[in-house]
């Protein structure tokens, strides 16, 4: 892999969110903004696009334009107890460009003061999207079981993560040899490294070993939802 000329973020950076942990209100942000801009919001397009063109080479469906991949840094606070406007973080995704932003698997990276998020699976999907799993697990759960009991998987990324349901969905057999995936919600990994890599000439670099190392499994969550977008779309493109 060609080595990234992203530099890394500025120790700034972890200190802004570390500062606005304890000043998590619109007056003290609005007089930080161009700080904000400069130190963060700036050096996260760079490295949204850094991550990119690494996935153009190990995964080009994924490759997203920053803009795109960036989430706003804004809190949206109407149904959460908690009312901070602002995340303590910033994140990116990176998504298949035939597929939702929010619902099909993708990668995920995050930077704060504490550490460097990185995931990659499936995190919020739809009600029809959620059928489509644990249907396409019905028959392939196999495949899926291989990619999962990988040793050097397992090494770099720990279990598969997310909520899963107490008892299983309504029509899927209970003694069905993937009941335990089936009745998951949620299908990811979550590793935290240290907040020092953010400001690391290696940071590009870390991340997409961990992404391509995730990408086999995240390719099997969106099988279903590739395959359905393909037998519609005749229908789409006739309406």
């Amino acid at each position: 892999m060609t080595k990234s000329t992203f530099a890394g973020l500025t120790a700034d950076a972890l200190r802004f969110f570390g500062d606005l942990e304890n000043n998590n209100n619109r007056e003290w942000f609005e007089a930080s903004r161009p700080r904000y801009l400069k130190s963060v919001k700036e050096p996260m397009e760079r490295f949204a696009a850094a991550i990119s063109a690494g996935l153009t080479r190990i995964a080009p469906a994924y490759a997203t334009e920053p803009r795109r991949a960036l989430f706003r840094i804004y809190r949206d606070t109407r149904f959460s107890s908690n009312k901070a406007p602002y995340k303590t973080n910033s994140g990116a995704l990176f998504f298949h460009s035939a597929l939702p932003k929010n619902e099909a698997a993708a990668f995920y990276v995050e930077i704060s003061s504490k550490h460097v998020g990185v995931a990659g699976g499936v995190y919020l999907p739809g009600p029809e999207y959620l059928r489509l799993i644990r249907s396409h697990l019905l028959e392939n759960h196999e495949r899926l079981h291989k990619h999962l009991k990988s040793r050097s998987l397992r090494n770099l990324l720990g279990e598969l993560q997310g909520e899963s349901l107490t008892r299983p969905p309504k029509g899927y057999p209970a003694d069905h040899p993937a009941i335990g995936l089936i009745k998951r919600k949620q299908w990811y990994f979550w590793r935290e490294l240290e907040p020092a890599l953010a400001t690391s000439p290696r940071l590009a670099g870390e991340v997409l070993k961990y992404f391509e190392k995730m990408l086999p499994v995240v390719e099997f969550f969106n099988e279903p939802l590739l395959a359905q977008r393909k037998r519609l779309a005749p229908l789409i493109l006739d309406f």
